[in-house]
């Protein structure tokens, strides 16, 4: 805006030149030594000390090294005349894509003339879409949209209908189709699934990708985009990725400041690195600069969104956005925020192994402080503040410019620290913010240990931190040793524990086994008294369906048998000769031992007489008059 220079490289250029000293860049641009130039701010004049102080030799020194690279300074006391400044349009409609530059004096309604020339569609039948402030009307001037040089939009024409040929067809089917994108953010091995529709741009994947990652569009370094995929104005529809699924990787580039032919080396494949023509560099808050403070008008004025909107329904949501526009104003070097809810982060600052705890850092936003813009570019994004807070703190913030959004951190810090913090919060008067809290977790509540305000350095942010870091250490130390003595006892519980439920476990077996012996020699006993009660019941049986014993002086043949058991034992008894051999095995049954078990062997000679038949008489079978048998037991 100061030096009508709009190539970013030799921006970049004479930045490095300068040390990325802004204000001697300028300078060097725009010799002061008569300390005058004409502002197309309201008619002022800008005086050189405006800018900042710097030496006449310093100011000489840096024209004469730029004279070369930069095109012609006016003379001292000369009437610098702003040139118009040119905007260039990529504009889609469903096969075409038509080229437009405009100055940034015109309106809207200019660009739907020329493409009602260039389409041969009526201005009245155009929808012109894509805009990033949302709907504008054809009478909006384009200077008050503040646009980058280069910008995209499409056109709808829902009143006309839709082309017949089978392409257009096609590509309709692939505008409406949705597009599963898999990143791999390189740096942290993340892979994040994002759907997005067939008119989605290749610039607007690259814009969510930097929601996620906080790597600015122009430092991301890609890899996987198709060949056809040329710029990032393409849909994917066109750009042709795989559908339904599509792979790609994106990282940062190592260095931030690269020198110019760094940059036209890196920048020569723009399927790997972003366009830097982008708007990124449209912001110079991300020098830590707000292109409104230099030129006296209110920052808030000139930016595009609040940082956090009002009345979110998600925490989550809102820190988000948090963090998407705070990297938008100052840079991608700064806090990384916790996105969730102050619950969450109590969750994860406090409530794991004590080793794994940290600190919780609240920051609180304001953006009608006059402190903000400094605390925000200077002590938040300085990289020893932004690498000591990623290591010792959890960082979450919240936006208290919004009465909404105060009275709703009030009410969570009421609930969480007392009535006394959310008081001193409460007191606090608007150029007392940006605060600073720093929260310890213990055992029954949480500390406030310290409030930092706005009006504070690096340095004493920093010694700040540390002192709250030597508390919370020693607090650590005394919890990693009580949570360490704690699981040394909860081991040995464990362990004696384990061998008590063993034990139990054994005496249980024990008990079950002997038991089980005792039932099966129960069963075993109930078996045997069976079967001898079973056993007895035939004998008695059998002893009483023997005939009666013949008398000695009967008259009949009786035969005289005498059996040995096997104990040694004898018994006697008479039978009629004409009785059957089965008498015999009936009378032997009945003193217990039972054919079908023993054997009756005879003497002279030696036979067995349980194999002799059975219903032969004792005639027969050659048992008269007498005999001696022995019983045997059958094997």
């Amino acid at each position: 805006a100061c030096t009508g220079i709009e190539n970013i490289d030799e921006a970049i250029t004479l930045l490095e030149q300068n040390n990325w000293d802004l204000v001697a860049a300028i300078n060097g641009v725009i010799p002061q030594e008569n300390g005058i130039l004409q502002s197309e701010y309201g008619g002022e004049t800008l005086q050189g000390p405006a800018y900042g102080p710097t030496s006449h030799s310093t100011a000489a020194s840096s024209a004469a090294s730029s004279s070369s690279a930069f095109r012609h300074v006016v003379p001292s006391r000369q009437i610098v005349e702003r040139q118009p400044r040119m905007l260039d349009f990529r504009v889609e409609y469903r096969d075409r894509n038509v080229d437009v530059v405009l100055e940034d004096s015109s309106a809207v309604g200019d660009i739907k003339h020329i493409l009602e020339n260039e389409l041969q569609i009526p201005a009245s039948k155009m929808l012109l879409k894509g805009w990033k402030t949302g709907d504008v009307d054809d009478s909006t001037v384009l200077k008050t949209l503040h646009l980058p040089k280069n910008n995209s939009l499409y056109v709808l024409t829902p009143d006309l209908p839709p082309p017949s040929s089978s392409h257009s067809g096609a590509l309709q089917e692939s505008l409406n189709q949705n597009f599963m994108l898999i990143v791999t953010h390189r740096e942290v091995q993340r892979e994040y699934n994002l759907n997005f529709s067939g008119s989605s741009t290749i610039q607007e994947v690259k814009r969510n990708v930097y929601d996620l990652t906080s790597i600015p569009v122009r430092h991301q370094l890609w890899e996987g985009w198709p060949p056809s995929a040329t710029d990032d104005s393409m849909t994917l529809a066109v750009s042709g990725v795989s559908f339904p699924c599509h792979r790609l990787t994106v990282g940062r580039r190592s260095s931030p400041v690269q020198t110019r032919e760094q940059s036209e080396e890196q920048c020569t494949d723009v399927h790997m690195v972003s366009d830097s023509d982008g708007d990124d560099f449209e912001d110079a808050t991300e020098f830590g600069v707000d292109d409104g403070e230099m030129f006296g008008v209110a920052s808030s004025a000139l930016r595009k969104s609040p940082m956090m909107p009002e009345n979110a329904e998600n925490e989550g949501d809102a820190l988000l956005q948090f963090t998407a526009e705070f990297s938008s104003r100052y840079g991608d070097c700064h806090p990384v925020y916790f996105i969730g809810s102050l619950e969450a982060a109590f969750q994860e600052a406090f409530y794991g192994k004590a080793r794994d705890r940290k600190l919780l850092a609240i920051y609180l936003h304001h953006d009608e402080s006059v402190l903000t813009n400094v605390f925000c570019s200077q002590m938040l994004c300085a990289e020893s503040i932004v690498s000591y807070l990623s290591q010792n703190f959890i960082t979450w913030a919240w936006d208290m410019t919004k009465e909404a959004n105060r009275a709703r951190f009030l009410t969570m810090c009421t609930r969480h620290f007392g009535s006394v913090v959310a008081q001193t919060i409460r007191t606090q008067k608007t150029d007392q913010f940006p605060l600073f809290l720093i929260i310890m977790g213990k055992r029954s509540s949480n500390e406030v240990l310290n409030v930092i305000q706005g009006n504070t350095t690096v340095d004493e942010l920093m010694m700040r931190l540390m002192a709250a870091m030597e508390i919370f250490s020693a607090q650590q130390q005394e919890d990693i040793k009580d949570e360490d003595e704690r699981e040394a006892r909860e081991n040995v519980k464990r362990e004696q524990d384990e061998a008590y439920r063993i034990s139990l476990e054994a005496d249980r077996a024990k008990r079950e086994a002997q038991e089980r012996e005792m039932a099966e020699q129960f069963r075993l006993e109930q078996i045997r008294k069976e079967q001898e009660e079973e056993r007895e019941a035939i004998r008695l049986s059998l002893e009483q369906s023997l005939p009666p014993e013949p008398k000695e002086e009967s008259t009949e043949s009786v035969s005289k048998l005498r059996i040995r058991t096997p104990s040694g034992e004898f018994f006697e008894r008479r039978f009629l000769a004409s009785s059957k051999l089965q008498v015999v095995f009936d009378f032997v049954a009945s003193k217990g031992y039972p054919w079908e078990e023993y054997k009756l062997l005879g003497t002279f000679p030696r036979r067995d007489v349980t194999q002799l038949d059975p219903n032969k008489s004792l005639l027969e079978v050659k048992l008269y008059p007498q005999e001696t048998l022995f019983l045997e037991a059958k094997e």
